[in-house]
């Protein structure tokens, strides 16, 4: 697993009025601290890459339909530094990844219908400076390949 990278599984509670699924609370391990919480869709197919943050950390979970979330490690002296690795999320399985400042992270829907994503992320936009690097879906440095892979 990437440096830094934690996982936590969700529980879906249902009952005869509908369910209930906690997502991220302020006991929980991977907790840091809160910025706001923020709701973005996918449509089917739509990839939506590669950011990174200088110093806050996100915590991202699909609510509806599913996901493929890939994280890339850049990061000089981690100790898994150039790893990528991908986590199928959203209603099959329901996760929260909370991701590090530095990690790449974007995802593509794979569903077919769109999908819903809550991300929590430990600081505020700041719309005249935001902390988000981009680079390309395509970055060859990342050199990850989008397409759906068959087994």
């Amino acid at each position: 697993m990437i440096e830094g990278v934690k996982i936590k599984s969700l529980k879906v509670i249902p009952d005869e009025r509908g369910r209930l699924m906690e997502i991220l609370r302020a006991d929980d391990e991977m907790f840091e601290c809160f910025g706001q919480v923020y709701m973005t869709t996918n449509y089917p197919g739509v990839v939506k890459a590669w950011h990174y943050h200088h110093h806050q950390s996100d915590n991202v979970a699909c609510l509806k339909g599913m996901i493929k979330l890939v994280l890339h490690d850049p990061r000089p002296d981690s100790p898994t530094k150039d790893a990528t690795e991908e986590y199928f999320i959203g209603e099959h399985r329901p996760l929260l990844i909370h991701i590090p400042p530095f990690v790449y992270h974007g995802w593509k829907c794979i569903s077919e219908t769109e999908s819903v994503v809550i991300n929590i992320p430990t600081q505020v936009y700041r719309y005249t400076d935001p902390d988000e690097h981009r680079v390309s879906w395509d970055d060859p440095e990342i050199g990850y390949d989008w397409s759906r892979k068959f087994f």
